[in-house]
C-alpha cells in the first residue's frame, strides 16, 4: 500500500512558480543532449557498422527512438506537471516504494554520476588549455560542480540564462565543425591502417548503445514541467528539441564522414580533433578543446538544474528527507536539494580522482539502472491511461498503446545491451539500488510514527 504523504498537509512549503518559457526548455533539452558524447561516440559507432549508409541510418534510428520517447513523455509531463518528473509518474502508477528506489538511484548514482562524468570531461579538455598541476582535471571538475551549483542556488533565472547562453555557444560551435567538415575539407584523409567494420547483430546492438547514449538527456525536461508557463509548452519543447538535436547530429556525422571517411572515423580516438586539425591545423586542436569543454559545461549546468528537482519531490513526500523539500520562494529554487546534489557529485569526483577509473566505472553501473527505470516510466503511460481514464490530457501520445509499447521494447533492448556490455559493473549499480530498500523502510517507519503522534 502506498504511504500517505503528510508533508504537504502538515508543512507550509513554497511552491514552484511557472516562469519558464518554451525557449528556456528547448535550450535546456538541447544543452543536456548535445554534450561531449558527440565528439567521441561517432568513432565507436563507425567501428561497428559495415557501411556509411548503415552509420547514418543508426543516427536516424536514434532520433526516431528519442522522438517516440518524447511523445510519451510529452503526455506524462503535460498531464501531470510536477517538479518530481519521473519520480511523480512512478509514484502515481506504482506507488511509493518503486518511486523511492528510483529517486534513491538517481541521487546516488544516475544524476550525480552524470554530473561527475561531465565535470571530468570538462576538466580533461580545460587542462589542454591551461594546466593546474598534477591533478588539474580533478581541480577543474571540482570547481565546475561548485560554481554551477552556486549559480543555480542564486536563482532560477540565473540558471536558465546561463543555460541559454551556453547552448547558443555550443550549437554555434557545432555549426563551425559542420562547415569545416563539409566545405573546407574536400576529400577524406587516407587511412594507413583500416579496422574491419563490423555488421553483426551484436556489433549493431553495441553501436546503438553508443548512439542512444549520445541522444540521452532529453527526458530531463519532465523535471521542469511544473515551472513551464503552459501545459502544452513542455510537449512543444520536447518535440522541437529532439528535432533540432537529430538534425545537428546528422549534419555533424555527415561532416565526420566527409572529412575522414568511415575507416578514418573508426580508427580515430578523437574524431572531432582529427577533423579540425585537417581543416585548421593546430588552431583546430585548440578549438576542439574549447568546444568540448563548453559542451560539457552546458550539459553539466542543465544536469545541476534538473537533478535537484527529484530530491525536492522526495522531500515533499517523506518526513525523513523533509529538508530536501524546501523551496526558496524568493529565489524560486530548491536550495537544499542543490547543495546535497553538489556534495555527492564532489564525493564522486574525489572517488574518480583516487581510482582514475571513475569515468569508466560510473558508465558501467549507471546504464542498466537508467534503462530499467526508463522502461518503467514508459510503461506507466499505459498504466495511468487505465487508472485515470477521465483526467484531462492537454497532449495525447498518438497510436496508443502501440507507441508506448514500442518505446518500452526499445528500453528493454537497451537494458539487455547495457548489461551485456557492462558486465560486473552492472552488479555495482544493482547493489546501490538494493541499498535503497532499508532506507525506504526507515523513511516509511519514521513517517508512520509521525502520523501516529499527530493523531494523538
Amino acid at each position: 500500500m502506498a504511504v500517505k504523504s503528510i508533508a504537504v498537509a502538515s508543512l507550509k512549503f513554497a511552491e514552484p512558480v511557472p516562469t519558464l518559457a518554451s525557449k528556456d526548455a528547448v535550450g535546456m533539452i538541447v544543452g543536456l543532449v548535445v554534450g561531449a558524447g558527440i565528439f567521441r561516440t561517432p568513432s565507436l559507432v563507425a567501428a561497428n557498422v559495415a557501411s556509411e549508409t548503415s552509420f547514418l541510418l543508426l543516427w536516424v534510428a536514434g532520433g526516431a527512438i528519442s522522438l517516440i520517447g518524447a511523445l510519451c513523455y510529452a503526455e506524462l509531463a503535460s498531464t501531470y506537471p510536477h517538479t518530481g518528473g519521473d519520480y511523480h509518474y512512478l509514484t502515481r502508477a506504482y506507488g511509493k516504494p518503486l518511486a523511492f528506489l528510483f529517486a534513491w538511484s538517481r541521487v546516488s548514482v544516475i544524476q550525480t554520476g552524470s554530473l561527475a562524468l561531465l565535470a571530468f570531461v570538462f576538466g580533461d579538455y580545460a587542462s589542454q588549455l591551461v594546466r593546474l598541476g598534477e591533478y588539474s582535471p580533478s581541480i577543474y571538475a571540482g570547481l565546475l560542480v561548485v560554481t554551477l551549483t552556486a549559480l543555480n542556488v542564486i536563482g532560477v533565472h540565473q540558471g536558465t540564462r546561463t543555460q541559454n547562453l551556453l547552448t547558443v555557444v555550443e550549437v554555434f560551435s557545432l555549426l563551425l565543425v559542420i562547415i569545416v567538415g563539409l566545405i573546407l575539407i574536400e576529400s577524406p584523409a587516407p587511412v594507413t591502417t583500416s579496422p574491419s567494420p563490423q555488421g553483426s547483430e551484436t556489433a549493431i546492438g553495441l553501436a546503438m548503445v553508443f548512439v542512444l547514449l549520445t541522444y540521452g538527456g532529453w527526458n530531463e525536461a519532465a523535471y521542469i514541467s511544473a515551472e513551464m508557463n503552459g501545459p502544452r509548452d513542455v510537449a512543444r519543447a520536447l518535440l522541437l528539441g529532439i528535432g533540432i538535436i537529430t538534425v545537428l547530429y546528422l549534419l555533424v556525422n555527415w561532416a565526420y564522414l566527409s572529412a575522414l571517411g568511415l575507416s578514418g572515423m573508426a580508427s580515430s580516438e578523437v574524431v572531432a580533433a582529427d577533423l579540425m586539425q585537417r581543416g585548421l591545423g593546430e588552431r583546430g586542436l585548440q578549438f576542439v578543446s574549447i568546444l568540448v569543454a563548453i559542451s560539457a559545461l552546458t550539459s553539466a549546468n542543465a544536469t545541476v538544474f534538473t537533478g535537484a528537482r527529484t530530491n525536492y519531490a522526495v522531500g515533499r513526500d517523506f518526513r525523513l528527507f523533509e529538508f530536501l523539500g524546501r523551496w526558496r520562494k524568493h529565489r524560486n529554487t530548491p536550495t537544499n536539494s542543490l547543495l546535497v546534489q553538489g556534495a555527492i557529485a564532489l564525493a564522486l569526483v574525489l572517488i574518480g580522482t583516487l581510482t582514475r577509473r571513475g569515468f569508466a566505472t560510473m558508465v558501467e553501473y549507471t546504464a542498466p539502472v537508467f534503462w530499467f527505470f526508463f522502461f518503467m516510466v514508459g510503461l506507466s503511460l499505459i498504466v495511468l491511461r487505465i487508472k485515470d481514464p477521465h483526467i484531462k490530457r492537454p497532449f495525447r501520445a498518438p497510436l496508443h498503446p502501440l507507441l508506448p509499447l514500442a518505446f518500452c521494447a526499445s528500453c528493454l533492448y537497451m537494458l539487455q545491451a547495457s548489461l551485456a556490455y557492462t558486465g560486473i559493473g552492472a552488479l555495482v549499480g544493482v547493489a546501490v539500488l538494493i541499498a535503497g530498500l532499508p532506507v525506504f523502510l526507515i523513511a516509511r517507519y519514521s513517517q508512520k510514527r509521525a502520523t501516529e503522534l499527530e493523531e494523538k
